[in-house]
């Protein structure tokens, strides 16, 4: 399959949002947004904010489920995360979870100043590290009167433990050691450290720690190649992220979002479902979990046939709580 294929059958649709800014603590956040079908600006409708993962941008699987929300009657928001893609923010690619889940508070705020979103009917959902950031959001954002997460992913368990595939027990004292190392060369003048969110080439693949992970060669696929690469997702992140990942728990207080529901979906072939699990187990009733058969975890970020079974139980789950 040529790579002008590959683009097409995995196209995200980004090219029809109308793009957007709005602000989030002084700083300009990118945005696209999504319209319904015969859209009214005098009618009130229903509105998603849509979160994209770690290393991503708001043109590729956020871009995506927004435009499929509004086929079915939503306004949609995907937006680029604060520090990241076309928004502003300094320094450049830090993945703080606090700051991002501001930025959901953010866009909650521009979407209630819109004439046309019925403020009392706003959900959210996010994918991969954007479903974590949406759980924490709804925690303590009332205005979140739902939300869903796809391949949903607890960014600070993965930074005490280490990626799925390659857990290690000891991997918090590493990876502050390393930090505050790094932070003491940055305060003696130093340049800032950037790593990859995924191995950045083919070659990585044949060394024996990255060799047969599963998560990091699916992301390398989507992320690095012409299946979804874009301009804005350049693979960094910030080094000293890193300790503020560390003291992040996506689903400190799941418990506390009930009556409001949640909703997991997942691959059956995901090896990072145990994250959507836990949460499932800690989240109270009113609450989902919907399996995809056959998929991986990064398949459902934009094969059609199993994105469009997650569209479908996304719009069954918001139907009855956003309507």
């Amino acid at each position: 399959m040529t790579n002008e294929a590959v683009k097409f059958l995995y196209d995200t649709h980004y090219t029809e949002g109308k793009k957007v800014t709005f602000k989030k603590q002084g700083l300009n956040i990118a945005g696209l947004l999504f319209l319904p079908d015969s859209f009214d600006e005098n009618k009130k409708y229903p509105a998603i904010v849509v979160t994209h993962p770690g290393g991503g941008v708001k043109e590729q699987c956020s871009s995506l489920y927004a435009w499929n929300l509004a086929r079915k009657g939503y306004v949609a928001l995907a937006f680029d995360a604060s520090h990241q893609g076309e928004s502003e923010g300094e320094p450049r690619y830090i993945e703080d979870p606090t700051s991002r889940v501001e930025d959901i508070r953010s866009a909650v705020d521009y979407l209630v100043s819109l004439s046309y979103v019925d403020e009392d009917k706003i959900g959210a959902m996010g994918v991969c590290a954007g479903a974590g950031y949406t759980m924490s959001a709804i925690q303590t954002e009332y205005r979140i009167k739902a939300a869903a997460g796809i391949s949903t992913w607890n960014t600070g368990h993965s930074a005490r433990f280490g990626n799925p595939g390659l857990y290690d027990e000891d991997n918090l004292n590493k990876v502050l050691k390393a930090v505050a190392e790094q932070r003491t060369k940055e305060a003696r003048g130093a340049e800032p450290l950037y790593v990859g969110y995924v191995p950045p080439t083919e070659e990585n693949f044949k060394n024996e720690y990255y060799g047969n992970n599963v998560i990091m060669r699916e992301a390398f696929e989507y992320y690095r190649t012409p299946r979804c690469q874009y301009p804005t997702s350049v693979n960094k992140v910030l080094f000293t992220s890193l300790d503020k990942l560390a003291a992040f728990d996506a689903f400190m207080h799941l418990e506390a979002v009930a009556p409001r529901a949640v909703c997991f979906i997942v691959g059956e072939r995901a090896d990072t479902q145990y994250f959507s699990r836990n949460a499932y187990d800690k989240a109270l009733a009113p609450k989902e979990f919907h399996i995809i058969k056959g998929a991986s975890h990064i398949d459902l970020y934009d094969k059609p046939e199993y994105t469009s079974q997650v569209v479908e139980k996304l719009g069954a789950f918001f139907y009855y709580l956003l309507k």
